[in-house]
Formats: C-alpha cells, sequence, structure tokens
C-alpha cells in the first residue's frame, strides 16, 4: 500500500486576492516594462533635444559632442536591451522555472501522492525549501503510519472490548444471579438451623452479587456509549428530561424530591442517551441530598452556538478541589455504607456529553448550596426553547 493512500489529500489553498492575484512572472513583465518604457522615453526625448540643438547650427566643438552624446545613448539603448533580455533569461530560468516546478511538485503532494519526494536543485533558497517541504512530507506520512498502527490497535481493542460487553451481559451475570438466588434459596431454607453470624455471611453474599450485577451493567452501558446507541438527530430536551422524571418516580416520591426545569430547547443528539444524562444527573442530585428535601432546577441558555444546560442541587456540594476527580471512572468521594453506587455515574454523564460534541464540567461559583453542573450539546437548527418548563 502507498504511503498516501490512507490519507485523503489536502483541501485546496485559499484563492490569493488584492495584489497577490497576479503571478510572479507577470510581475517582472509589468515591472520590467514599464521600466524599459521608461527608458526608452527619456532616451526619445533626449535624442529629440539633441536634434533641435542641431537644428540650432550650433559651433562645430559642441555639435561634435552632440554627436558623441547621441552614439552613446543609443550604445546605452542597446546595451538595456541586451540586458533586459539577459535578465529575463535569468529569472526565467533560474528564479520562475525552479518556483513552478516546485510549487507543480508540492502541488502533486498535497493532491494525495504522498510518496513523492519534492526536489529543486537551483537556486539554493528553492533547493534549501524543498528539502523543508520534503522533512515535512516525511513527517506527515511517520505520523500516518503510526495513527494507523493505533487504529488497527483501537479496532483491536474496540472488538475485545465487544466481546467483553458480550460475556459481561450473558456468561458473567448468569453465575451471579444463580449465587444470589441459591444463597437466598439457603437462608430460606435453613435459615432456622443458622445462627445470626451465619446470615450476616448470606446477606454480604448476596449483597455482593447484586453489586457485582449493578456494576456490570454499569460498565456496559459506558462501554456502549457511541457504540450501539444510533445516531444523532433533532430531540427536544424537555422530553428527554420527562423520560428521565417517569424512570426516577420511585425514587423521586421516597425522597419527597422536586425537579423544575426552565423551557429546555430542541438539541443534536441520541434521544436514548440524553434521556440517560438527564437521569443520572438528577438521581445523583437526590442521592447526595442535606438534611432538606431535594430540590433540582434544570434550565439551559444559548452560548456560542451551543446550549449550555445547568442542573443545580440542594445537596451536600463538591468541594472545588474534588471538580475534575468525580468525573473519572470509580472515584468515590464518600464510604459506600454511606452513599452507595458504582462511581461511574458523573464519568458516564462526561462520555455521553463528549460523544455529543459538548463538554461537563462542576461550576464551581454557583451561587447557593448543593452543586451545579453545567454542560454544553449543539443545538438542532435555529429552535428555541420551547414550553415554560415542568415540575415533578
Amino acid at each position: 500500500m502507498s504511503a498516501g493512500a490512507g490519507i485523503r489529500p489536502l483541501p485546496s489553498p485559499p484563492a490569493p486576492t488584492g495584489f497577490g492575484r497576479l503571478p510572479m512572472g507577470r510581475w517582472f513583465a509589468v515591472v520590467g516594462s514599464a521600466f524599459t518604457l521608461a527608458f526608452v522615453v527619456g532616451i526619445v526625448l533626449t535624442a529629440m533635444l539633441i536634434e533641435q540643438v542641431h537644428a540650432a547650427r550650433p559651433r562645430p566643438e559642441v555639435e561634435a559632442h552632440l554627436s558623441r552624446l547621441y552614439v552613446a545613448l543609443v550604445v546605452l539603448l542597446v546595451l538595456l536591451l541586451a540586458a533586459g533580455v539577459v535578465l529575463f533569461l535569468v529569472v526565467r530560468y533560474v528564479v520562475l522555472k525552479p518556483i513552478a516546478s516546485l510549487n507543480e511538485q508540492v502541488r502533486r503532494v498535497a493532491a494525495g501522492d504522498f510518496d513523492h519526494r519534492p526536489s529543486v536543485e537551483q537556486p539554493a533558497e528553492l533547493a534549501e525549501l524543498s528539502g523543508h517541504v520534503d522533512a515535512m512530507r516525511e513527517r506527515i506520512v511517520a505520523a500516518w503510519r503510526n495513527a494507523e498502527d493505533q487504529a488497527a490497535e483501537l479496532r483491536r481493542s474496540n472488538g475485545e472490548l465487544e466481546q467483553f460487553a458480550y460475556v459481561a451481559s450473558h456468561d458473567l451475570q448468569e453465575p451471579l444471579r444463580k449465587i444470589a438466588s441459591f444463597t437466598q434459596m439457603l437462608d430460606q431454607r435453613y435459615g432456622d438451623r443458622l445462627d445470626e453470624r451465619a446470615k450476616q455471611y448470606i446477606h454480604y453474599a448476596v449483597d455482593g452479587a447484586r453489586r457485582m450485577q449493578v456494576l456490570i451493567n454499569d460498565l456496559l452501558d459506558f462501554s456502549r456509549v457511541g457504540r450501539v446507541s444510533g445516531g444523532r438527530a433533532p430531540v427536544e430536551a424537555g422530553e428527554a428530561l420527562s423520560a428521565a422524571l417517569d424512570n426516577l418516580s420511585a425514587t423521586l416520591e421516597d425522597a419527597g424530591a422536586s425537579v423544575t426545569a426552565g423551557p429546555l430547547p430542541r438539541v443534536l443528539g441520541n434521544g436514548l442517551q440524553l434521556t440517560q444524562l438527564f437521569q443520572n444527573l438528577v438521581e445523583n442530585a437526590v442521592k447526595f441530598r442535606a438534611d432538606d428535601p431535594p430540590r433540582v432546577r434544570i434550565e439551559a441558555v444559548r452560548r456560542d452556538g451551543m446550549w449550555e444546560f445547568a442542573c443545580s442541587d440542594n445537596g451536600i456540594g463538591i468541594e472545588a478541589e474534588y471538580a475534575d476527580r468525580i468525573f473519572l471512572i470509580f472515584q468515590r468521594l464518600h464510604p459506600r455504607d454511606v452513599y452507595p453506587g458504582t462511581g461511574i455515574g458523573l464519568a458516564l454523564c462526561r462520555k455521553i456529553v463528549e460523544y455529543h460534541g459538548g463538554r461537563l464540567w462542576l461550576d464551581p461559583d454557583a451561587p447557593g448550596p448543593g452543586a451545579t453542573f453545567r454542560w454544553t450539546l449543539p443545538a438542532a437548527g435555529d429552535a428555541a426553547p420551547s414550553g415554560e418548563g415542568e415540575d415533578a
């Protein structure tokens, strides 16, 4: 396979504007013609003045000097024309022709023939420039080959990840279900013969199996983002939020939580993933609540062609020093027995947002108690936010 087989041709350069639209050869021709014309005009005018002096019948010695001046002007004109021809040949074959050759070779490389090595032998400046261009070409090809190797390794890794997802969703979860099920049956059938410590061990085994199932499911959700969830299309953010709140209805009711939202826009994204994004952020706000009933507010504003969302709560908040750590997978700020979870939720949210071309961050300067998460999503056309908000 040729070196440039996998590299796209470079885009066409921008069209020159102003004086740059005139090629260098024409500039030389125009400037040279102007100087030559001016010189010839000067010689003609001088010759006319000499003829007028001759017509006045000056003294013989003055007329002799004028004749010699006339001959000198003719010789100077001939020398000027010869110098112009020599200059034209030098400029054409020493400057313009090598530049045209280098330009053609660079255009050939830019068109996709990355195996071609641009080379110009003269003049020295263009020979050095062609060497720099060739060195740049070699670096591009080397970087492309390295990228091709990495892409092949990434495809292999993605294949292994898909295989892992299949194994995790079938082969791993089935033994876990059996462990939990038979351990519970053991407690039900022989519970009257077991002491409290044995029952505690059974509880630990069942709880561990269930947490492992939750962890596997979260890992599957994390690995699926951008691979098996379909493409992107215009999505009403308000509808995605409503679906998320429906999924969390029991959790919100048990916690006495309320979720309010301002007018939410239409964005370009994947409906299922955006529902999962809202669901994780709202569930996170409810989980890390303070003594007061959870209050969650979701809003959106337009900034620089993107929609910037904000999810604010009145919970326990997050210290600014942990603003980056909380988005790492398996990173937890609290013990599992205090706040349950796998430590994947916010990492999954960030991956969903980045898959959509946006970014997610913790706002350390948000007013009030609790935490405020902000994220951006691409706008779907120029649609304005619809609806007057909703309460849950």
